[in-house]
C-alpha cells in the first residue's frame, strides 16, 4: 500500500490531534492559545549586566516563539479538530454501507484507507480504543493498534489490515505479525482481510493468539457490533432498586374485605418461595395481590 509520507512538524501536530476525539482538539486549541498568549504577553527585562545576557536572549526567543505560536498552533488544533469529526462521520458511514449491503459488494468496492477506518470503526464499537498507525514498515506493518477501554493491565492488541480483492492472504503476512507481536509485547493481534485466508495461514495461526478475520467474518462482526451499539442507546434506563428500608411493608388494602395488606412468602405450589401481599384477616379472608 501506497503510504502518505509526513513533510512537516505541522502535518505531524495536525495528524496527532486527529487520533483525538473531535471535542480533544477543541479543547487543545483553547489550551494552547492561552498557553502561548501568557508567554507572549510578558515584557523582556532589559540586561543589567553582562552576565543577564543570555537569559534576556533566551527569553527573547521564547517570546518569538510564543507570539507566533499562539496562532499558528491553535488553528491546527482546530483543523485536527475538523478533521477528526470529519472522519468520524466517515467511519460512521463507511459501518452503515457495509451493514447495509452483502459483504462481498460492500468490502470489495473500498480503498484500502477506507477499508482500514471500517476496520478501526468495527474495533470501536466493540469498545476497543483504536489508534491508527498509518502502516509504516517502522511499524512492521502494523495499521491499528488497539487498547480495551478501562483494561487495568493496559495490554494491546496489533492489527494488520489486507484490502486483497483477488488473492487469499498468505502464512507469511500472519508470520510476520505475530514476529511483530512478540517484538512489542502485545497480547494478541488481529489480520483482518476482504477476501480470505489460505489453508497454511489457518493452521500457522490455530492455536495461536493471532485471528484471521475475512470478509464475511467482518461483516458479521460489523452487523452484530452496530446492532448491540443500537439495543444499548435504545434499550431504556432501569429503575434503580430502592434500598430494603425504602421499600413499602404494607399494599394499600385487601381487594376482598379491605383489610391492610402485608407481606407474604408461599409456602407451596407452584409460587412456592416467592412473596407476595397477603391479608392481615388471614384464614378469615384469603385476599392476596401479586408484588410488582
Amino acid at each position: 500500500m501506497a503510504k502518505r509520507k509526513k513533510t512537516s512538524p505541522a502535518e505531524d501536530i495536525m495528524d496527532l490531534v486527529v487520533m483525538l476525539p473531535w471535542w480533544a482538539g477543541m479543547v487543545l486549541s483553547v489550551a494552547s492559545y492561552l498557553l502561548l498568549h501568557g508567554v507572549a504577553s510578558q515584557t523582556v527585562a532589559p540586561a543589567a549586566a553582562p552576565a543577564q545576557i543570555g537569559a534576556m536572549v533566551t527569553h527573547t526567543l521564547w517570546k518569538t516563539i510564543a507570539t507566533v505560536g499562539q496562532y499558528v498552533l491553535p488553528i491546527l488544533c482546530l483543523a485536527g479538530a475538523g478533521m477528526s469529526a470529519w472522519r468520524r462521520k466517515e467511519r460512521e458511514s463507511l459501518v452503515n454501507a457495509a451493514v447495509q449491503g452483502e459483504a462481498s459488494d460492500a468490502l470489495d468496492g473500498m480503498s484500502w484507507r477506507e477499508f482500514e477506518m471500517l476496520v478501526g470503526e468495527g474495533f470501536r464499537l466493540q469498545g476497543y480504543q483504536v489508534v491508527e498507525t498509518g502502516g509504516g514498515a517502522a511499524d512492521g506493518g502494523v495499521d491499528l493498534v488497539l487498547r480495551r477501554f478501562h483494561d487495568a493491565a493496559g495490554e494491546k492488541f496489533l492489527v494488520q489490515c489486507k484490502q486483497w480483492r483477488a488473492f487469499k492472504v498468505g502464512v507469511d503476512v500472519v508470520r510476520e505479525l505475530y514476529g511483530v507481536m512478540a517484538a512489542k509485547g502485545a497480547a494478541g493481534g488481529f489480520v483482518v482481510t476482504s477476501g480470505q485466508f489460505t489453508d497454511a495461514a489457518v493452521a500457522f495461526a490455530s492455536g495461536r493468539n493471532v485471528t484471521l478475520i475475512d470478509g464475511p467474518k467482518l461483516h458479521r462482526l460489523l452487523r452484530d457490533a452496530k446492532a448491540e451499539v443500537t439495543r444499548s442507546t435504545m434499550r431504556p434506563a432501569m429503575k434503580p432498586a430502592l434500598p430494603a428500608s425504602a421499600e413499602p411493608l404494607q399494599a394499600s388494602t385487601c381487594p376482598v374485605c379491605a383489610k391492610p395488606m402485608v407481606r407474604r412468602t408461599a409456602k407451596r405450589g407452584a409460587n412456592a418461595g416467592g412473596e407476595f401481599w397477603g391479608c392481615t384477616g388471614y384464614p378469615t379472608c384469603r385476599g392476596t395481590r401479586p408484588i410488582p
